[in-house]
């Protein structure tokens, strides 16, 4: 419990009172309970209901399988993160023991300067630690969330092992809703974006969901001509 109650670096206030104001220092402290609070409960990254609905929105993923498979992007993207996190917070543990160590050597020295010095850098040490842990804390939510949400968009009805399968139907219908959304003022550049892979979809995709090759395309092309 004791490590736990380091982590809320709010609850010792010490470093910014020492180079406070009387005045702005007085309103820190009165300021506490709140700043600890604060600490607590703020929002790092997206909330569930960020994810439903900012994230896997209906325009751009359509599909139950398009949900799912940007719902793996996004829990790998969480867990590449964690990971290059978890090496930052084993370099800043190593980091705290060295200057422990030094802190120990100045207090046998006697060396008061050297003391205060380290202890600036052992305070800073605290701080950061504190933020990475709230960091990954947070990073692990949203990966049991993303988790959640691809149990309940997995409903059998599509293939979870390749993300290729479910792309061409996917991108189809979120382009389609793209074109749609094209005002009269939209520019050339926003019409070809949106258009362009939506002719190339409806051009290349058969009935079965699956895209034909370019060969096979301009086979197909060329059949009505030659039949003339």
């Amino acid at each position: 419990m004791t490590q736990e109650k380091d982590l809320v670096v709010t609850e010792d206030l010490k470093p910014i009172l020492s180079v406070l104001k009387q005045e702005d220092a007085q309103a820190m402290i009165q300021l506490k309970e709140e700043l600890t609070d604060n600490w607590t409960k703020k929002q790092i990254f997206r909330t569930e209901t960020e994810m439903r609905i900012s994230v896997l929105n209906d325009g751009k993923h359509p599909t139950s399988a398009s949900k799912y498979w940007q719902s793996v992007r996004e829990m790998s993207a969480h867990f590449d993160a964690l990971m290059g996190l978890s090496f930052d917070m084993r370099r800043s543990a190593l980091k705290r023991e060295k200057l422990e160590a030094k802190m120990q050597k100045a207090i046998e020295e006697g060396d008061d300067f050297k003391q205060r010095k380290i202890q600036i850098s052992l305070d800073e040490s605290l701080y950061g630690r504190a933020n990475m842990e709230q960091v990954a804390h947070d990073r692990v939510r949203e990966l049991k969330t993303w988790s959640k949400l691809k149990d309940e968009l997995n409903d059998g009805t599509f293939d979870t092992k390749n993300v290729n399968t479910h792309q061409a139907t996917s991108y189809r219908l979120a382009l389609t809703n793209r074109a749609q959304a094209l005002g009269p003022n939209a520019g050339p550049a926003e019409v070809i974006n949106a258009v362009g892979p939506l002719k190339t979809v409806e051009r290349l995709q058969k009935q079965d969901g699956n895209l034909l090759s370019f060969k096979e395309a301009k086979l197909q092309l060329q059949q009505p001509t030659e039949q003339k």
